[in-house]
C-alpha cells in the first residue's frame, strides 16, 4: 500500500514536472530584420518552444499561438519593433489567448508566403522560433540593374566636357597594350596616403575592354548579416558591419563607370543564407562574385588582408581550411529552413564547380592581392584555396576577401575607420580593373 502511494506521488510529481516544461520556457529576446528581400521575426528562448500558425489570404496576415509561454514584455517589445518602413509587416498584436499560449497576428502589407521554423541553440543563441516572410511577387534583379543603367544615362549632362583623368584606362593601357579611350594618362596612387586623401569614388570611366560594351555587372557580397553578425572584434565591432560598408564604397566605385553596375547579395542588414547568394549572382549574370569579409583568429596576434578562391582539390593550407569551415558555418548561426524547397537544390548547387572558373577566379585574386598589398598588410602572399560554399557558382570567378583581423585590435580599428574603408575599395577597384584589362569580358546577350 505504501509502495502504491509513492508511485502515485511519483507520477503526480511527473505530471506536475512535464506541465512545468511545457510552460516553463523564458523569452530571452524578440528580434526583427526588415528587407525587401524578406523580413525575418525572431523569437529567442531557454527552452523549446512550439508555434501553429494560420494564413489567412485576404487581407494578408499570419496568426500563430505559441504554447509553452506566458504574456510577457518582452512579446509586447514586438509590436514596436516594427518599423514602418518595414516593406513586408504593416503591423503586430498579441494576447494571451489561453492559459500558457500566447496568439501573434500579423498583419502583411502585401501577398506573402511565410515560413516558420525552429533552430536549435548555436554560437551565442539558444532556441530559436524564426518567421519569414517572403513577398510572393519579387521583381527582377536584372531588370532593376538595366532600369537603374537607363536613369543614369539620361541623367547624365550633355555639354561636352574636357576629359576626365582616367585611372582606370590607364590599367587597361598598362596590361594589356590596348589604348585607353580617354586622352588623359593617369596613373593611380599607390601609397595609403594619397588614397586617403580622396574619400569620394573615383569618377573615371571604365572603357569597353576589347570588343565588348554591354554592361558588365559585377556580385558584391558582404558576408554574414542579420541574425549571424559575424565575427566581433576586442572593441564590440561586428564583422558584418564593415564588410557592408566596405561593399557600399566599392558598389559607388563600379556604378560610377559607363558600363558596369555592381549588384549586392544584400543591402542591408539581414541574413542571406549560402547558397542564396550563389542563386542571386547566377540569376543577374554576373561576371565576377566578390564576397567580403573580415578575418578572425583565437589570438589577437594574427594580422593582414587575404585572398581566397575555389579548390577543388582539398584546402591549400590548414588554415585556410579551417577559414573555410568557419564561414560555411554561417547557414547555422544565420539559421536556414531546412524544410524550405531551395534546400533540395543547396547540395547540387554548391557541389558544381569547373576548371576554368577556379582558373579565372585565381587571376582575379592575384590582381586584387597585389592591389591590397598595396596599401596594407597582406596575410599570406599567395591566393589561398579552400572549399568555399559561397565561391561554387560554376560559371562566375569569384574571390573571398578578408580584409583584415578583425580580432587584432589594431586591425579592427582600421576597418571602423573611413581611410582605410577608402583605400580598401580604391584597391579592390583596381584590382577588377586589372582582371578585365587581361581577361576582357565575354559578350553576351545582355541589353546595355
Amino acid at each position: 500500500m505504501k509502495r502504491r502511494n509513492v508511485l502515485q506521488l511519483g507520477t503526480v510529481v511527473l505530471l506536475l514536472g512535464k506541465q512545468h516544461i511545457a510552460r516553463g520556457a523564458s523569452i530571452v529576446a524578440v528580434r526583427v530584420w526588415p528587407s525587401k528581400d524578406y523580413t525575418r521575426l525572431t523569437i529567442e528562448s531557454d527552452g523549446e518552444i512550439k508555434a501553429r500558425q494560420f494564413f489567412i489570404a485576404e487581407p494578408p496576415r499570419l496568426a500563430v499561438d505559441i504554447e509553452g509561454i506566458d504574456l510577457i514584455p518582452a512579446l509586447r517589445e514586438l509590436i514596436a519593433k516594427v518599423k514602418s518602413d518595414d516593406p513586408n509587416i504593416s503591423g503586430i498584436r498579441v494576447g494571451q489567448n489561453a492559459p500558457g499560449v500566447v496568439r501573434l497576428v500579423i498583419d502583411l502589407k502585401q501577398p506573402i508566403l511565410p515560413q516558420v521554423f525552429t533552430l536549435p541553440p548555436v554560437a551565442a543563441y539558444q532556441f530559436r522560433l524564426v518567421f519569414d516572410f517572403y513577398p510572393t511577387q519579387v521583381a527582377d534583379p536584372l531588370e532593376a540593374l538595366i532600369a537603374e543603367r537607363l536613369a543614369d544615362k539620361k541623367q547624365a549632362p550633355t555639354i561636352q566636357a574636357p576629359p576626365a583623368p582616367d585611372p582606370l584606362g590607364e590599367l587597361i593601357t598598362r596590361h594589356s597594350g590596348k589604348p585607353s579611350t580617354s586622352s588623359a594618362t593617369v596613373t593611380l596612387p599607390s601609397t595609403p596616403g594619397k588614397t586617403a586623401n580622396n574619400p569620394v569614388a573615383p569618377e573615371a570611366p571604365f572603357p569597353p575592354t576589347g570588343k565588348t560594351d554591354r554592361l558588365i555587372i559585377v556580385a558584391l557580397d558582404p558576408g554574414h548579416g542579420g541574425e549571424d553578425p559575424g565575427a566581433i572584434g576586442p572593441g564590440g565591432t561586428r564583422e558584418k558591419d564593415v564588410v557592408l560598408q566596405i561593399a557600399h564604397r566599392l558598389r559607388d566605385r563600379i556604378n560610377q563607370q559607363p558600363n558596369m553596375r555592381a549588384y549586392l547579395t544584400r543591402d542591408a542588414d539581414f541574413f542571406v543564407p549560402l547558397h542564396i547568394r550563389v542563386q542571386k549572382a547566377r540569376r543577374v549574370g554576373a561576371d565576377l562574385f566578390i564576397s567580403i569579409h573580415a578575418d578572425a583568429f583565437f589570438t589577437d596576434r594574427p594580422q593582414g588582408a587575404s585572398v581566397f578562391a575555389l579548390s577543388d582539390k582539398g584546402a591549400s593550407s590548414s588554415a585556410a581550411r579551417w577559414m573555410a569551415d568557419k564561414e560555411n558555418s554561417a547557414d547555422l548561426v544565420g539559421g536556414v529552413n531546412v524544410k524550405a524547397k531551395d534546400a533540395q537544390v543547396q547540395k547540387a548547387l554548391l557541389d558544381m564547380s569547373t576548371t576554368a572558373q577556379i582558373n579565372d577566379s585565381l587571376k582575379l585574386g592575384s590582381a586584387m592581392l597585389g592591389e591590397i598589398g598595396a596599401v596594407g598588410k597582406l596575410h599570406k602572399p599567395r591566393v589561398e584555396q579552400a572549399g568555399f560554399a559561397v565561391l561554387k557558382a560554376p560559371d562566375i570567378p569569384s574571390v573571398l576577401v578578408e580584409t583584415a583581423f578583425i580580432s587584432n585590435p589594431d586591425e579592427e580599428a582600421k576597418l571602423r575607420s573611413e581611410a582605410y574603408q577608402v583605400q580598401l575599395a580604391d584597391a579592390l577597384m583596381r584590382g577588377v580593373g586589372q582582371y578585365f584589362a587581361r581577361n576582357p569580358p565575354l559578350a553576351r546577350n545582355r541589353p546595355l
